[in-house]
């Protein structure tokens, strides 16, 4: 077995130099309970590669695939069409191979690129500069918020309750760690956000404000009054974007006044691929970059005067003394921020505009038909191709049963915030361009049928 070519000499030499007589003496340390005393219950012993490969494929036809069916889940996580020249490209050697470009002699294309998506990131966030990529959405966010305690010297964040949940979570458990105060709330129902309590909140120990746009709900509001009375109060405005497409039909967050803007870039050349790899999307105004985290390429000259790329700024514990650092969760999704680069650059801008269009419309006409259901209340009323309606019944066990009909029919705010009783009935419904006019018949007829 060519992925395990230790002998068992090997092993006992490499044991005897360090000092134990057995490989379970490595383990002292861990709790017995927490050990295994045998092989798992339930899970065979040794399998051939044929028979492994079919135990597999027959679990994974239990699955019910996103292109197989009615599709509308979204909150943070979207299907679009990706064009299969994407893949194509990245699966190139130059690409696949050269992941980390520690040296740039070497990496130049990988380098180039990142220099390029770094270009489209900060012209579609409206922000001076992005950086090369982030591990995800939620860890970007995180960062932006470490990031303000930095720039302030405060130590309170105030999250808007329309930020994303699972966003919420992260920074919460990374706050235990920092000491960082966070204010947190949850969104209401309401086709209002929660913007004028946000400014009443902002104090002399806010360090940053965090919004999401649009927001968990769908919700698009104009933050420029938000960024006004963060920066009255030396305060700093984060806004989170989790649907790139959208910025080709509304305004960026950057040019309404938010000083960062981070973001989850997976709507564009990644996929949905069962929840990973993502790229985490981070911009700021010029002002702020020595305090950015993660990798800044730029484009310089060699000695004989030719056009080249470096890595300008890389701020981690990885390259600097960790007491310098600005983070250590900020890794590059480079493969990930190539296919979102591919993608952006075969759309063009006339391209995402017209896609955003596409979904736009799409989403509209769905509001407007599934509000015509008996038991169904469209929530908000300004947004792009997500909006929340409110059901007459509970609607965590109405998407169980519209799922046992083949049809994914958006995300309960029940499962998102649990406990919330004012929430219960609200539904997160998506709509892209790989939604059809039949597709939303059928969830209308369907909804009729759960909610009678």
């Amino acid at each position: 077995m060519r992925y395990l070519p230790l002998t068992p000499a090997d092993r006992q030499a490499m044991l005897g130099t360090i000092g134990a007589p057995s490989i379970d003496d490595l383990f002292v340390d861990v709790p017995e309970s927490a050990r295994l005393s045998g092989p798992i219950a339930g899970l065979p012993m040794h399998a051939s590669e044929l028979a492994v490969e079919r135990h597999m494929t027959a679990l994974a036809r239990k699955n019910l695939a996103a292109g197989e069916a009615p599709f509308f889940l979204g909150a943070g996580a979207y299907r679009h069409h990706v064009p299969a020249s994407v893949d194509h490209l990245i699966q190139r050697g130059e690409f696949l191979t050269a992941y980390t470009p520690y040296q740039p002699e070497i990496a130049q294309g990988t380098l180039q690129m990142m220099f390029e998506f770094q270009s489209q990131i900060a012209r579609l966030l409206g922000c001076d500069v992005a950086n090369a990529s982030m591990y995800d959405g939620s860890t970007a966010c995180w960062e932006a918020i470490s990031m303000a305690r930095r720039v302030t010297k405060r130590g309170k964040a105030i999250l808007s309750g329309g930020l994303h949940p699972h966003y919420v979570s992260v920074a919460k458990t990374m706050a235990r760690f920092t000491g960082d105060q966070l204010v947190t709330g949850v969104p209401t129902l309401s086709p209002e956000p929660d913007t004028l309590d946000l400014i009443n909140a902002i104090d002399a120990d806010t360090s940053c404000v965090v919004v999401q746009y649009p927001d968990i709900l769908g919700r698009i509001e104009d933050m420029s009054a938000l960024a006004e009375a963060c920066h009255a109060k030396k305060a700093l405005l984060i806004a989170v974007v989790t649907e790139p497409v959208a910025l080709g039909a509304i305004k960026a967050p950057g040019e309404m006044g938010a000083d960062i803007v981070v973001g989850e870039g997976q709507s564009l050349g990644v996929g949905l691929q069962f929840g990973g790899p993502y790229v985490g999307l981070f911009a700021c105004s010029e002002k702020l970059v020595r305090q950015m985290p993660g990798r800044l390429c730029g484009e310089t000259v060699d000695a004989s005067g030719k056009r080249g790329f470096v890595l300008t700024l890389s701020t981690r514990e990885q390259h600097i003394r960790r007491e310098k650092a600005t983070s250590n969760i900020c890794t590059s999704s480079v493969l990930c921020a190539l296919a979102m680069s591919v993608h952006m650059t075969l759309l063009g801008e006339k391209g995402l505009r017209q896609l955003a269009e596409l979904n736009h419309v799409g989403a509209s006409a769905a509001a407007d038909r599934l509000a015509e259901v008996d038991g169904v209340e469209l929530v908000t009323d300004r947004f792009f191709n997500e909006f929340t309606l409110k059901l007459s019944k509970e609607a965590r066990p109405a998407v169980r049963q519209l799922a046992d009909k083949g049809i994914l029919a958006g995300v309960s705010l029940g499962r998102l915030y649990p406990g919330v009783e004012a929430l219960q009935n609200g539904l997160v419904v998506a709509v892209t361009e790989t939604t059809t006019e039949e597709d939303v018949e059928t969830l209308a007829s369907a909804l009729e049928e759960v909610l009678a």
